[in-house]
């Protein structure tokens, strides 16, 4: 039992008989009626009554000697009564004795049955760490316990998709994909699962939505048509199958269904402006002709590793080379997935390398070029891998563009 909460329940005790106690144990003395001075004081305003009453005539002398003895034999026969009340010595101190022993038995038993000591503890915890969104360390502890707990609890779908979660938030894709499929195969056909589902499948396989992605994404907008991530997804899952028309009439929709101010409103109205173009139905407004947007643009990029960064690198680690736009989403322009066994080397980027058909180096006059070591094979930056940038570079002339990985992603 958590010792701060005996504290605490202990000072409320405390303090409640502090308030409760005192004035039922001091002696409060009952006035005793002193019933001979009383009784004395009626025959007094009764013989003033007798005597006004004969002065103004409305009793004769005889009727007024008559109520007067009467008047004198009841007050006689009132004064030999005794009339003593003995006060109690308790004065009710019994009831403080059953309050000290009831109130703390009743709490504990009301406690036990009702109550969770160990919020104490946690509440503690959580305004010590004064922070609502919990770190990597402290997802990896949760997730290790999870871990163990749905080995005794496989069918637990909340706990799948929870570590499902934090493996995405971990950016462990393979492992997301894994929990995921587990909750799905529990929940069966929810929109939010399949969704889950689906974008953890995309991340594992370098954002790739064609395929099963796709096909869970599809199932998910049929049971919710305006499920805004739904949206976002079969839009990128339609442009990467090359159908950019029904990808921006899905973007358009989710457009129409966020905040007028969000930032997720204005990224969408920006990515639909940039491909806009590669439309069918926007075809006729482009300002290039349909050989220009079928001439494939390419840009050559040699790769080197600096000498004092080859022992944090190991010869199987992955080596992603690829381009960016200078501005908006961050999302490659061409991608070539190599080893640090191969560096060093040179590699030609071009349209074919395109992660989206409405997204290619043929869009753009220039680039930013980048080389990044990746210990763990994640397509996603993450801290300890190594990098060499170019921050500009134009795709027009012949020249082969040097990256130096010189630098260690902190």
């Amino acid at each position: 039992m958590n010792a701060l909460f005996w504290i605490i329940a202990g000072v409320l005790i405390l303090i409640a008989f502090l308030i409760i106690l005192p004035p039922l144990w001091r002696k409060h003395p009952v006035e005793v009626a002193d019933s001979d001075q009383r009784n004395i004081v009626i025959a007094r305003h009764r013989l003033d009554e007798l005597k006004d009453q004969l002065k103004s005539g409305a009793l004769t002398q005889a009727q007024y000697n008559e109520q007067l003895a009467e008047l004198e034999q009841a007050l006689s026969d009132d004064l030999d009564i005794p009339s003593h009340v003995t006060p109690s010595q308790s004065q009710g101190r019994w009831v403080v004795y059953v309050l000290v022993l009831a109130i703390p038995l009743m709490t504990g038993s009301l406690y036990f049955t009702l109550g969770n000591y160990q919020a104490v503890s946690h509440s503690a915890e959580m305004a010590a760490g004064n922070s609502a969104t919990p770190g990597p360390e402290e997802v990896i502890k949760m997730v290790a316990g999870l871990v163990e707990r749905l080995k005794n609890q496989p069918d637990d779908a909340q706990g799948w998709l929870m570590l499902g979660r934090s493996y995405k938030y971990l950016e462990q894709y393979p492992q997301a994909v894994e929990a995921f499929a587990n909750a799905y195969r529990l929940l069966g056909d929810q929109a939010e699962v399949m969704l889950l589902y689906a974008d953890a499948l995309a991340y594992a396989n370098d954002k790739n939505l064609v395929g099963k992605p796709a096909e869970l994404v599809f199932k998910a907008l049929a049971l919710e048509p305006e499920n805004v991530n739904g949206l976002w997804l079969g839009g990128m899952a339609k442009v990467q199958e090359g159908d950019v028309s029904a990808g921006l009439k899905l973007w358009r929709k989710l457009v129409a269904l966020l905040p007028p101010e969000s930032d997720a409103r204005k990224e969408t109205q920006s990515l639909i402006a940039k491909i806009a173009g590669q439309a069918p139905e926007a075809a006729s407004d482009s300002e290039s002709t349909p050989a220009q947007q079928s001439q494939a643009a390419s840009i050559e990029v040699q790769v080197s590793l600096a000498p004092e960064l080859q022992k944090l690198a190991s010869p199987d680690n992955t080596v992603f080379i690829y381009a960016q736009a200078l501005s908006g989403p961050k999302m490659p322009l061409a991608i070539v997935r190599k080893q640090v066994s191969d560096l060093p080397l040179t590699v030609s980027l071009n349209d074919t390398m395109a992660m989206m058909p409405a997204m290619k180096l043929s869009n753009f006059d220039k680039v930013k070029l980048l080389a990044r070591i990746s210990k763990s094979g994640n397509a996603m930056s993450q801290p300890g891998d190594l990098i060499g940038v170019v921050e500009q570079a134009a795709l027009s002339g012949h020249t082969v563009n040097k990256i130096i990985i010189n630098n260690e992603v902190k």
